[in-house]
């Protein structure tokens, strides 16, 4: 059997064709598309002409519903304040309360919480958080309320950036580990 080929202005004709017979009988059935709403759908392979499935419609949300999202977790810090941090030149030196400062310790001072107490210190720069130990009285200048060993600082991310707000949570006995997200 010989293989016809149509010119490809027939082929363009009875495409056109089938696109309106498609139309008049979406509109038979109370449809209305416009050939602009057809065209994404139809794949040409050279010598024929294929429709494709249309594209699913966008998803419509209810008209009274609004997106609900969980309550944020709401921590109120014990104290707000800048920190500042010490290192080397106090390095082996005796504390307030009696132990040598180590810097690399996770330990800070505090003018009033009892030593040996852990608070969780957040920066409010980085978003990070670390638990010391308290070992030392401090800050001794009004507008600081906490200062942090070198390997506090580092941890939190503040080395050599000077004075930074951070919020303290103070721990009770049994707690070792930071509250939760800010």
């Amino acid at each position: 059997m010989a293989r016809v080929s149509w010119p490809p202005v027939c082929r363009h004709a009875a495409l056109a064709a089938a696109l309106a017979l498609a139309g008049l009988s979406a509109q038979a059935d109370g449809l209305t598309a416009s050939p602009d709403t057809l065209a994404p759908t139809l794949l040409t392979v050279p010598g024929e002409a294929m429709l494709m499935d249309p594209p699913p419609a966008p998803a419509m949300p209810f008209p009274d519903a609004s997106p609900v999202s969980p309550p944020p977790l709401t921590l109120t810090a014990d104290e707000v304040g800048l920190a500042s941090w010490y290192g080397a030149q106090f390095h082996r030196r005796r504390t307030a309360s009696g132990e040598r400062f180590d810097m690399a310790a996770l330990t800070a001072a505090h003018p009033t919480l009892p030593f040996g107490s852990l608070v969780c210190v957040r920066s409010q720069f980085t978003g990070k958080s670390v638990v010391v130990r308290i070992n030392d009285r401090g800050p001794h200048s009004g507008n600081r309320v906490i200062d942090l060993s070198r390997a506090a600082a580092q941890d939190l991310g503040l080395l050599g950036l000077g004075l930074k707000p951070v919020e303290l949570f103070a721990l009770d006995g049994g707690e070792s580990t930071c509250p939760g997200p800010p």
